[in-house]
Parts: C-alpha cells; sequence; structure tokens
C-alpha cells in the first residue's frame, strides 16, 4: 500500500474515533442531565442520616437543637399572622368558640368552659414535670418541658422501660427528630439551590404558584388545573407522586426535584395573601376528599368522614406512602397560616384507629408523626392523653413518658367519666356509617 493510501486511512480512522467520541460525549450528557437528580437523591437520603448522626455524636444538639428553643405554647401565642418564626396560634377559647353556635344551653356551655379549664391547667401542674431518667423518656420531644432550667443535653443511653419494646421505642424517637426539627423551624437545614437548570429563575416559586402565576413542574399545571380538575381523579392523585410537594410546600426537600423548598420570605408574604391562603385551603379539601374525610367547619378545622368513606379508607389502608402526604399536609397547614387545622385532623385519625379500629396500617404514623406535627404543646398534650386513654395495651404505649402514663392511670384523673379527655373539642361523633 502507498504512502498516500496509509496516510488517508490515518486520517479516515482519527476522523472516525473523533466522531466517535463526540456522539459518546453528546450521550454521556445527556445520560447524567436526566439522571443526575436521581443520583443527588440517593446521595441525600444516604449522606443525610449519617450526618444527623455525626451532628449528634458531637453534641449538635446542645448548640442548636436545644430545648429553650422558641416554640408555640400558651403562655407567649402570637395574636396576628407572621412568618414562621412567629407561629400562628389560635386564642384560648378558638375550641369552645366553635361550639357556641351549637344550640347547646347556657348552663351546659358554662360547665364546658368549666371543664375546659381545669383540663388546660391540669399539664401545668408540677407533677407533670417529668425527669430525663424516666424510663420513656425522649430527649427529642419537647412536649413535657414545663421549665426553662431543664437540661438539654438528650441521653442517649437505652433506659431499662424502653429496652422491654426497643423496636418501637427507637421508631418513636427517630420520628421525634424529624418532627422536632420542624417545630423549632428547622434550626439545622441547609438551604440548597434549585439543581435544575430549566427552573425559573424566580425566588418565590411556591408563592408564585399558589398565586396561579406559574405552573407547577414537571406536570405543568396550575393550581386551579388541581382544584378544578383533579378533584375525584382518585387514580391520579394516587399514582402522580409529583404534585404534593407543589400543593403543601415546606422548609424541608421533598421527591420531586423539580419542586423548591420553601423561604422565609415566601412564608411572610404567602401569610399576608388572601388569594394564597384560600388556594391552600382548597388544596386541602381536595386531598381530603381522597382521604374520605371532609371538613365541616372552617373556623375550626373540624372533619369528618365522607359519604365514600369506606372505599377511601380501603385505599389509604393499602397505600401506605399516603402517611408521609398527611405528614406534609400537617406540617404544611401550621407553617402557612392554619395551625388550628392540625389538631382537629390528628383527633380524627385518633379516633379512627384508636377507638373504630379503622386504618391500622395508619395507627403507627398516627402515634409517631402526625401527633407530634401539632405546634401547639397543650392540644398535643390533649392527643397524646386521648391516645393513650384509648390505646388497648397500654403497657406497650410508648409515646409519653411512664410517670405521666401513671398519672392518667389514676381514677381521679378522669373528667366526668369521659374516657377520652377531650370535652373541649366540637363534637367528634358526626360520622355517616
Amino acid at each position: 500500500m502507498s504512502p498516500l493510501l496509509l496516510g488517508l486511512s490515518g486520517q479516515v480512522v482519527l476522523k472516525m474515533i473523533w466522531f466517535a467520541y463526540n456522539r459518546a460525549r453528546c450521550l454521556i450528557e445527556w445520560l447524567w442531565r436526566i439522571t443526575r437528580g436521581f443520583f443527588l437523591c440517593c446521595f441525600t437520603r444516604v449522606f443525610t442520616p449519617i450526618a444527623r448522626y455525626v451532628l449528634s455524636a458531637i453534641g449538635w444538639r446542645e448548640e442548636h437543637g436545644s430545648r429553650n428553643e422558641p416554640e408555640v405554647n400558651d403562655e407567649n401565642k402570637p395574636q396576628t399572622t407572621g412568618s414562621q418564626d412567629d407561629r400562628v396560634e389560635e386564642p384560648v377559647g378558638q375550641w369552645e368558640a366553635g361550639r357556641l353556635t351549637a344550640g347547646f344551653d347556657r348552663k351546659a356551655e358554662e360547665r364546658e368552659e368549666e371543664d375546659a379549664e381545669e383540663e388546660e391547667d391540669e399539664f401545668d401542674q408540677e407533677e407533670y414535670q417529668v425527669d430525663p431518667s424516666d424510663e420513656l423518656y425522649c430527649g427529642y420531644d419537647s412536649t413535657w418541658e414545663t421549665g426553662e432550667d431543664q437540661s438539654s443535653t438528650h441521653r442517649r443511653g437505652r433506659r431499662p422501660g424502653a429496652s422491654r419494646h426497643q423496636y418501637k421505642f427507637s421508631r418513636f424517637e427517630n420520628a421525634s427528630r424529624d418532627m422536632q426539627n420542624y417545630r423549632h423551624d428547622y434550626p439545622s437545614q441547609i438551604r440548597r439551590q434549585p439543581w435544575n437548570q430549566n427552573m425559573s429563575s424566580d425566588d418565590k416559586p411556591n408563592l408564585g404558584f399558589y398565586l396561579g402565576n406559574n405552573p407547577s413542574l414537571p406536570d405543568g399545571l396550575y393550581i386551579h388545573n388541581f382544584h378544578n380538575d383533579w378533584k375525584g381523579e382518585y387514580n391520579t392523585l394516587e399514582c402522580v407522586h409529583t404534585f404534593i410537594q407543589w400543593l403543601f410546600p415546606l422548609q424541608e426537600p421533598g421527591m420531586n426535584h423539580e419542586a423548591s423548598t420553601l423561604t422565609k420570605e415566601e412564608i411572610k408574604e404567602f401569610l399576608k395573601s388572601s388569594t394564597a391562603k384560600e388556594n391552600l385551603l382548597k388544596s386541602y379539601e381536595l386531598m381530603l376528599d381522597f382521604y374520605g374525610i371532609e371538613l365541616c367547619d372552617k373556623e375550626t378545622g373540624e372533619v369528618k368522614r365522607a359519604s365514600n368513606w369506606r372505599q377511601r379508607f380501603s385505599n389509604l389502608n393499602n397505600h401506605t406512602h399516603n402517611n408521609l402526604r398527611i405528614t406534609r399536609i400537617l406540617k404544611c397547614l401550621g407553617t402557612l397560616g392554619y395551625p388550628h387545622y392540625q389538631a382537629p385532623l390528628v383527633h380524627f385519625f385518633l379516633e379512627e384507629t384508636l377507638v373504630h379500629g379503622e386504618l391500622p396500617n395508619v395507627k403507627e404514623s398516627v402515634l409517631n408523626f402526625f401527633v407530634f406535627s401539632v405546634l401547639d404543646k397543650k392540644q398535643r398534650r390533649k392527643l397524646i392523653k386521648f391516645a393513650y386513654l384509648n390505646y388497648d395495651a397500654k403497657d406497650e404505649f410508648v409515646w409519653c413518658p411512664r410517670k405521666i402514663q401513671i398519672l392518667w392511670s389514676e381514677p381521679h384523673r378522669g373528667v366526668h367519666g369521659r374516657k377520652d379527655g377531650f370535652e373541649h373539642y366540637p363534637d367528634q361523633k358526626q360520622y355517616q356509617i
């Protein structure tokens, strides 16, 4: 073969190699663009628990997650709508206000108000102070804190009583970390920039979505599309997993990497917008309908079973990813202007699971997550008391200190013979069976 042909052959081979390299590079870049979100998710899900464990091991809670961080209680409730740093709480007596319109006679009203005051005072008594040495004490749960002089150091050693139900208590303890982080307004949250270059440059995408200015991603739907077209579309609501982060945004990331976490600025503007809050209420009713629940009082947040509750309960019980959705919904209600809706919904699920025996696959999530999403500390205590008094195997109840369980087991602790200890709530017995 002549040198000329050899030279030409070499150039052809080099061009073919260069062409193949360019094609392969383009293919690799394309694959990386469509899969990097998945790898980022995997990395985050693996790295985050490790980081939390390391931070906890070096005493992170003493610096950031202390028991003295601001949390909603009845002593410092703000009376006006504000940011996440100024949690919105209903004034004492909000629940009673919903009952005054029910046609009770004056004596019944006065008796209920007196009972509610007794119930409010109960948890402030000195005997409710819990020592960290209690066998079911959980250092990540601030529900039973009564003073600022308590130690903020979490005792990591397993206590004898907890060892009897170590697995159940460990699950509660792990859930408590997450719920404490939420109730204390994410003190350790690391704000991440959106990875998707195609996302809007608007720094308030969640607010823009709720004002109807921009669509959700990747579905490309506006808020009115969800409210008008998705209600009753139960298969779609069950199978599509990219909408829940848009309908109920939080200051923590979800599985949809094209959705953004809430910012402090968004929360402040959201709480000032009647349009955004009205749209959030419609989103809440959309999901309640999906779960077989009806909002029957927009003032108090009281809920009841919907007419199709049997079918919807069956779906909820068989698809447990909805437990995560409901936890997100409860957190969002507390963040974006509806904290008084939390306790009625949680009480509904407690009654369904513990009293009526429905939704057995939801019960653990109700006790580990739903209850502890409630921002109002006294309401949270009432919910736990209701749960304990209606929990069959009381020796397996790990969601409050043993000392308090002993107090509640004393005969004189009942109010007028009621088992639930929830007299201040609106009537919860409006079920369509």
